[in-house]
């Protein structure tokens, strides 16, 4: 038991005086570059469903 509120004490003086969070204009700054990574991440992601999809159906009317 003593081991668990020693690792509970010494876990809220790292969180509270060791760590360094970030601002909140950081904070935002850094949302928007994930959120315009996930759009592009997407958008490549479709091109590359439309491109399989264009193919597929290409080669299936080249069989048949």
């Amino acid at each position: 038991m003593n081991k668990i509120v020693l690792y509970v004490e010494e876990a809220y003086d790292e969180l509270v005086h060791k760590v360094s969070w970030p601002t909140w204009p950081e904070l935002q700054q850094s949302a928007i570059v994930v959120l315009i990574a996930a759009v592009i991440m997407a958008l490549l992601v479709l091109a590359m469903d439309l491109a399989s999809k264009w193919g597929s159906f290409g080669l299936y009317k080249l069989i048949h």
